[in-house]
This record gives structure tokens, sequence and C-alpha cells, in this order.
């Protein structure tokens, strides 16, 4: 059985809590973007950012940022 097979067995044994905690400690342990701000706003805009990452807040996509964008201007949609 390969490490992924085993660490997945055991994930599916853990309780629902657990496997969140799980799921976390793996995002955490991702390499992070080499972006360094430039500018005082910049980092704080970043540091903001990274802690709803760390919060579990889902980052949209190109298509859904778009999608989010055309429903603000009231349906409008950039070709």
């Amino acid at each position: 059985m390969s490490k992924e097979e085993l660490l997945l067995q055991y994930w599916r044994e853990l309780p629902p809590e657990s496997q969140e905690e799980v799921l976390k400690l793996a995002q955490s342990l991702k390499p992070q973007s080499e972006f360094i701000p430039q500018t005082p706003l910049a980092e704080k805009l970043w540091e903001i950012r990274q802690r709803a990452i760390a919060n579990g807040m889902k980052l949209l996509t190109e298509e859904e940022l778009e999608q989010e964008l055309a429903e603000r201007r009231g349906g409008y949609r950039e070709p």
C-alpha cells in the first residue's frame, strides 16, 4: 500500500472533526506563494488574505470572480 493510500485509509477512520483538523494541517503545509508585498497597503491586504485562507475561506476561480463581478454590475459580463 502506498503512503497516499495509507494516509487516506487513516483519514477515513477519523471522526469528522479530526478530518477537518487534518485538512487544515495539510493546507498549512502547502508551500506559500513567493509573492512579496511592495507597499504597506499591499502587506496589510496580503495578511488579511492569508488569515482568510487559514480560516477556511475559499478563493474564487477566475471564472467565479468574473461571474460575481457580472452579477454586481447587474448581469453585464465583459467578453
